[in-house]
């Protein structure tokens, strides 16, 4: 994939569709609605037991409040000769207060009552605990297992998208989408679901002991949640832009960080790691600046909210203080109501503040989106067809068209034959349709008309698993991974035993080399396998393909990197590999298909001649023309020093 192509892409910019994306989300814990019934049984119950502490714990006020009042009074009176006394003395509001007390003129503290109130305020608070406990646990499980679900889900599309996608995609940002966006879902979910549940039913609960109370005081408070509403809708508009941008932007950075970690020495070679710097720059400032700009408005949030409830908090104690003169509340109970105000302002304001960690984790939930809806490949029919058990390789295609646009016409009427056990070179300039040859041939795309068989299969009857598993393939990037040597070659058929793989690196000249290492076949590369020369990667692919023995090779450009000497190597393998075998050999390099039984010159997506390279070039044709353009054979005493004694 091309540097530039894999600059494009992104998710498209569009406005936040919370309330579908949040339905969909939990669609995706629907497997788990059990274990959710669960957690919201047991944090409401929880919350029940949270929010009736209060309440008892008002009355533990009012027993040491009349107490103290109870020891002031003269000991003998009745609390109604008391309250009496007090009216003849004008002191209205004094005795209003003293009627609405449970209070006897002479006595203390009730000590025993005190205690017993003050132990159940303890279970409740003790066994509240271990319900949210519980409740947090499952949670955590179920999150987890609904993350489980999505990569599982996430691994089983990128094999049903389409190559197109990979090519439209940026790497990085598509890497991004499943690591870092999944992982922020994943913490959003963790950090909201189980706070989102207990500030939903504590507003609740504590809504119906409030109105319980005194229904004045909590209409005062309900006061204040149209305001808190508005601040935080107003809010989260401003910031769903910005949270959209940032992780647009995070993916975008990280395409830029993966290009030029992969191509650092070309970046290097060419003086570019100034360029590179500044267009990392660029785009780190607008991270920064979007990440910034989410962040600050949506923690306006909190802040606003809580001012909003502290004004509340202000109302509720005046109005209440005042209910308690008159006689119409307890001061325990006013107690209570206070403490209920809290707890019924702190939960919206939780709820503002985690607006900015909802939006973000949306946000990065529908980039998963998008890449779980892209458009997919073809399915495989049912029932597929197979080649039977003789399978020699004969390839056939018959008037195949193709093109990657509509507008675009790239291979159109094209009929070639591959006899079994033929070496077939495909030659032309760049952009003639060469290696989109070979992806038809795998299906890496789908024709648009014609067909390609395989021993007279139609290759679209074929599941692709199955077509595929009879290529084996040299590609001019050797791609190897972080392993060992041996794991690297067994790549190609995992059940081969050691004597297979060390004589499929003894017939391609990996045996050699490999043994001059310290640790042998034991030898870890890594993922760029940098201790190997881009010679002895290409071999070792070509060992690979060896182990995999297939019915068909392809090799696309597969000597375009080497030195001379190791060309000559490559070619020799490559000469023991194709015995009994079709291949077909893609290369701008002439010297690479001077042996091939045909030859096939492309030119605009058709094929302008074939045939072997001596009649071609006695054609005078356009073979003939790139050979003299510049594609040029080596002499054959060139290649006798190549080889070496």
């Amino acid at each position: 994939m091309s540097m530039g192509m894999r600059g494009r892409g992104g998710p498209p910019q569009k406005p936040l569709n919370f309330g579908p994306s949040v339905r969909r989300i939990l669609g995706m814990m629907r497997p788990d609605r059990f274990r959710m019934a669960w957690v919201v049984l047991m944090a409401g119950v929880s919350i029940a037991l949270a929010v009736a502490a209060p309440k008892i714990l008002g009355m533990a006020t009012d027993v040491i409040f009349n107490g103290v009042v109870g020891r002031m009074l003269p000991a003998g009176a009745s609390k109604e000769q008391v309250v009496a006394g007090l009216r003849a003395r004008g002191e209205t509001q004094l005795a209003d207060m003293l009627s609405a007390m449970n209070v006897v003129p002479g006595q203390g503290m009730d000590l025993s009552r005190l205690g017993t109130i003050l132990a159940w305020v303890l279970v409740l608070y003790v066994a509240a605990f271990f319900f949210n406990y519980a409740q947090g646990f499952i949670t955590a499980g179920v999150v987890q297992r609904a993350m489980y679900r999505l990569r599982a889900q996430i691994e089983a599309k990128l094999d049903r998208l389409p190559m197109s996608h990979f090519q439209e995609q940026s790497r990085g940002d598509l890497l991004s989408k499943v690591t870092n966006d999944i992982d922020n879902f994943s913490q959003t979910l963790n950090q909201t679901l189980t706070q989102l549940l207990n500030s939903v039913l504590t507003v609740v609960g504590v809504l119906i002991m409030m109105f319980s109370i005194s229904p004045l005081l909590a209409l005062i408070s309900l006061v204040s949640l149209p305001l808190m509403a508005l601040i935080t809708v107003g809010i989260a508009k401003r910031s769903q832009a910005q949270f959209i941008t940032q992780w647009k932007t995070t993916g975008e950075l990280n395409g830029h960080i993966e290009e030029m970690f992969t191509g650092h020495e070309i970046v290097k070679a060419f003086g570019q790691q100034r360029a590179a710097v500044e267009k990392f720059d660029v785009s780190n400032e607008r991270l920064f600046q979007a990440s910034s700009k989410a962040q600050f408005i949506s923690g306006i949030i909190m802040p606003s909210t809580t001012f909003v409830a502290n004004l509340n908090y202000v109302a509720v104690a005046v109005v209440g203080a005042l209910q308690v003169s008159s006689g119409a509340l307890s001061i325990g109970s006013v107690q209570a109501f206070i403490q209920y105000s809290r707890q019924f302002s702190q939960p919206l304001a939780q709820l503002g503040g985690m607006i900015n960690l909802l939006q973000s984790g949306v946000a990065s939930a529908e980039r998963v989106f998008e890449l779980l809806d892209a458009e997919e490949q073809r399915p495989d029919r049912e029932p597929a067809a197979t080649p039977g058990p003789g399978t020699v390789g004969r390839v056939v295609f018959d008037h195949v068209s193709f093109s990657y646009r509509p507008d675009e016409p790239l291979i159109t009427d094209l009929s070639l034959v591959a006899e079994p056990g033929q070496t077939v070179a495909i030659v032309g300039p760049t952009g003639a349709g060469k290696t989109t040859l070979v992806n038809l041939l795998m299906r890496f795309y789908e024709i648009d008309a014609g067909r390609i068989t395989i021993d007279g299969v139609d290759t679209a009857d074929m599941t692709r698993d199955d077509l595929r598993r009879r290529f084996g393939m040299v590609l001019q990037d050797a791609w190897l991974f972080d392993g060992t040597i041996r794991a690297n070659l067994a790549y190609g058929r995992l059940e081969a035993t050691e004597e297979e793989i060390i004589e499929a690196a003894e017939a391609t000249y990996v045996d050699h080399f490999v043994r001059s290492l310290p640790e042998g076949y034991d030898t870890v590369l890594g993922d760029d396998a940098g201790s190997l020369s881009q010679g002895q990667r290409q071999l070792m692919t070509i060992a690979r393909a060896w182990l995999a023995d297939p019915a068909i090779l392809i090799l696309d450009e597969a000597t375009s990197s080497v030195d001379t000497r190791t060309e000559v190597l490559i070619r020799r393998a490559m000469n023991r590999l194709r015995e009994s075998r079709t291949s077909f050999v893609i290369a701008h390099r002439l010297s690479t298909v001077r042996d091939a039984d045909l030859i096939l010159v492309m030119d605009h997506g058709r094929i302008v001649e074939q045939g072997r390279h001596e009649e071609l070039l006695a054609a005078g044709g356009f073979y003939h023309d790139l050979y003299v353009s510049g594609y040029q054979v080596p002499a054959v005493g060139e290649l006798a020093q190549a080889d070496g004694p």
